[in-house]
């Protein structure tokens, strides 16, 4: 487990909790505020010195809460303190400096564990697909399919929004960026592989609205629509064409 301890007190984590000598974490030591939220890459737990500024440890807690880190936030706080703990800070748990090691990892454990369970799953579900971003895959029927990055980029955006429209630009922004110079015919490629990929039973689900773009639209919803909808054929602006990998 890996720590990020926001303190100012020589010595870092190990001096604000002397019981970190006795585990396997690995600790980032950062300065008591709440710019030091930046250093989080990798991080899976933020320890808060709140034993002597109270005021600098309410800042950086609440900023954390502020800007929903997806991390469980842990006050360490002598018992001469408690009182002055309040729920507005956006802490998760506190510990006493003076907690033993099998408290210290119990506390630990089960912050994380709790932080695990409130998050919500980054998964799209679109009939019987299921896009896991956290993950990186896509199940059909619960069988894993075998995309490239960009498909399964492309496949993602569209499976966020169901039956919302996007325009190949729209689609070329999202999925490979602002500084793409290629043309949208990288969006009619890989929406044709998509549907390969799906297979027959399934590549209705991506409907070409002609002359704009793509939609995906969940399974028994896959009639044409009489405003232009191609379920399947090939798209009127060309998206039959040659293999491109961007």
């Amino acid at each position: 487990m890996h720590l990020l301890v926001l303190t100012d007190r020589p010595g870092g984590g190990k001096s604000l909790l002397p019981a970190l000598e006795y585990l396997d974490h690995s600790l980032q030591d950062a300065p008591l505020e709440a710019s030091s939220l930046l250093g989080l890459s990798g991080c899976d737990v933020v320890l808060v010195d709140a034993t002597a500024d109270l005021r600098l440890a309410a800042g950086a807690a609440r900023s954390a809460a502020l800007h929903e880190i997806d991390r469980p936030v842990v006050v360490v706080m002598p018992e001469g303190g408690l009182a002055a703990l309040k729920v507005s800070w956006g802490f998760d748990d506190w510990l006493l400096p003076q907690a033993s090691p099998a408290e210290l990892e119990t506390r630990l454990r089960l912050a994380c564990d709790r932080a695990a369970q409130q998050r919500p799953q980054r998964a799209a579900n679109v009939g019987d697909l299921i896009v896991d971003e956290d993950s990186y895959q896509v199940r059909l029927r619960g069988q894993p399919l075998d995309l490239t990055f960009k498909e399964f980029e492309l496949l993602k955006t569209l499976a966020n929004a169901p039956n919302r429209v996007f325009t190949r630009d729209l689609l070329l922004q999202e999925v490979w960026g602002y500084d793409y110079f290629g043309g949208s015919r990288t969006v009619d490629v890989h929406i044709r592989r998509l549907r390969a990929k799906l297979g027959p039973e399934y590549e209705a689900m991506i409907h070409t609205v002609r002359g704009v773009g793509y939609k995906l639209v969940p399974p028994g919803r896959r009639e044409r629509e009489a405003t232009g909808t191609d379920a399947t054929g090939t798209d009127p602006m060309g998206a039959d064409v040659a293999g491109e990998d961007a």
